[in-house]
């Protein structure tokens, strides 16, 4: 089973929406990405997708 999360840039209000596999990453994701608002690799975190 796949669900859908958004990840939410610290720095900006910049997101991403990607699939995880709950069963290998029960946990929170913290992944640091491209932010093309402060135009930088910055910390993503997993959030809820309303």
């Amino acid at each position: 089973m796949r669900d859908t999360i958004k990840l939410v840039s610290t720095a900006s209000s910049y997101y991403y929406t990607i699939t995880k596999n709950k069963k290998t990453k029960p946990g929170k994701m913290k992944v640091r990405k491209y932010d093309p608002i402060t135009r930088k690799h910055e910390d993503f975190e997993e959030a809820k997708i309303k």
